[in-house]
């Protein structure tokens, strides 16, 4: 413990109680080895916005509680940053994460209405907006936010909305818009404890089977799910890819404890993942080729070409009912059918270009334990083999539809699998049986609003 008169200090400075934060500030970094070089930037970057005047103020505090370490403490004094200016850090939470994914990919619009643990994506984006040109739109409630975003959408602008299971719920007619007009939209699903308002301000992965069956009727959608802050960024940018690529929707989910969580990554991954990263549209079009444009047509992939609204003589009907290959309304048995079996083929098409198989760490053939886990969840998996010998993970970021012959290769070997999720069913764990036909006993499950820890895990295992 380390005495620091902050009390007197105030009096010195003439400062308000509240300015003992700053002097802690301060005395902290000095402690740490940070030059307060980088403490004066950071107060400059904090409270810009208020003015010169406010950052000076708080300047001659944060000093007063520095110098006070250096001349009183110097002994204590123990570095633990890196002093490498070459390596920058950036510090993200994971909803931070996803709106870089989405300003990476070429998101022009944006909705919402404000629902925990989703909410902060809507400040972050509108916050940039200046700089990024996207529309950010807070909207009366969550049924106007999906509808303006498919409208946008459909307008030709890459759009996304946000939100929790709540609102995500009322969202769920339109997403059946989205399936069977074929109109691409990219859902941010954070999830909390429910059923109903739940537990607003704690974590779960429970909203999984829910994102999976979003909708009425059977149509195509992509469920993806980030386990920490540079996937959470790869894949919302992929998301928007997706989406135009296969014309409809795709979730990507989060939960409380990875949307609020904090997390650094060098600048350079970054920009690995930004140069990378290249827009693709797929059959989106803005001409036509001379005779009849037929927005539904029937492909071998699935895959229609998309002409964006515009196009001086050209036009077609986009609306929720079952539709002829130019778009007019049907209830032919025959055309509903053909219809159906081109909005399947498009997921065989998807399984086939663009799944990811899941990410194996450890060797999966030496190992006698291995954890299976989606999501959030990957952290605690890999803090956890860490403590186990022999020990392998199975991490899912492409939660949905699943390859069956990419994903059974995974356990077809005599191991002991144990699978971990944040919920009370096991929902991932149902999920794999149904799609994969694969039954894994051994669960750990928690689903009191925390996280799982490596010592619930350790002790199961054990």
């Amino acid at each position: 413990m380390l005495d620091i008169p902050m009390g007197k200090m105030l009096k010195e400075l003439n400062g308000q109680v509240v300015m003992k934060n700053t002097i802690a500030l301060g005395a902290s970094c000095a402690l740490l080895g940070i030059n307060f070089q980088d403490v004066n930037m950071l107060l400059s970057e904090t409270f810009e916005k208020k003015g010169k005047e406010v950052v000076d103020y708080n300047r001659q505090f944060a000093k007063r509680g520095y110098d006070y370490v250096i001349d009183r403490y110097k002994a204590l004094i123990q570095p633990v940053l890196s002093q490498n200016k070459n390596n920058k850090q950036l510090l993200l939470t994971g909803n931070e994460a996803f709106a870089l994914g989405a300003v990476i990919g070429d998101c022009r619009f944006y909705a919402a209405y404000p629902m925990t643990p989703s909410s902060s994506v809507l400040t972050v984006l509108a916050d940039w907006q200046r700089k990024t040109q996207m529309v950010v739109r807070h909207s009366e409630d969550e049924i106007a936010v999906v509808s303006s975003a498919l409208g946008a959408s459909f307008a030709g602008a890459r759009s996304a909305v946000g939100s929790s299971g709540g609102g995500f719920a009322l969202m769920v007619e339109s997403l059946s818009f989205s399936g069977i007009a074929e109109i691409p939209l990219v859902v941010f699903l954070s999830q909390r404890p429910g059923p109903a308002t739940g537990m607003p301000t704690w974590t779960e992965q429970g909203d999984l089977l829910f994102a999976v069956n979003a909708g009425h009727g059977e149509f195509p959608k992509i469920v993806l799910a980030a386990g920490d802050i540079e996937e959470m960024i790869f894949l919302t940018a992929k998301a928007f890819n997706l989406a135009e690529i296969y014309q409809l929707p795709v979730i990507v989910m989060s939960d409380m404890y990875l949307s609020e969580s904090h997390a650094t990554i060098t600048q350079s991954i970054l920009d690995n993942i930004k140069n990378n990263y290249k827009v693709n549209r797929g059959k989106t079009i803005d001409f036509v080729n001379e005779g009849k444009y037929s927005r539904y047509q029937i492909t071998e992939d699935g895959i229609s070409p998309r002409l964006i609204p515009g196009l001086k003589d050209y036009y077609y009907q986009a609306n929720s009912y079952e539709h002829l290959q130019d778009g007019h309304t049907t209830e032919d048995s025959n055309e509903r059918i053909a219809q159906v079996k081109k909005r399947t083929v498009k997921i065989n098409t998807y399984l086939k270009n663009d799944f990811s198989t899941p990410l194996v760490y450890g060797n999966l053939e030496r190992a006698k334990i291995v954890l299976v886990g989606w999501g959030s969840i990957k952290g605690i998996l890999l803090e956890t083999q860490k403590q186990i010998p022999d020990c392998a993970v199975i991490h899912f970021n492409h939660v949905y539809p699943l390859d069956k012959e990419k994903v059974i290769k995974l356990f077809n070997q005599d191991k002991r699998y144990v699978l971990v999720e944040n919920n009370s069913t096991g929902q991932f764990g149902k999920l794999l049986q149904m799609e994969i036909g694969i039954e894994i006993k051994e669960k750990v499950l928690r689903y009191d609003g925390r996280p799982i820890t490596v010592k619930e895990v350790m002790v199961k295992v054990k």
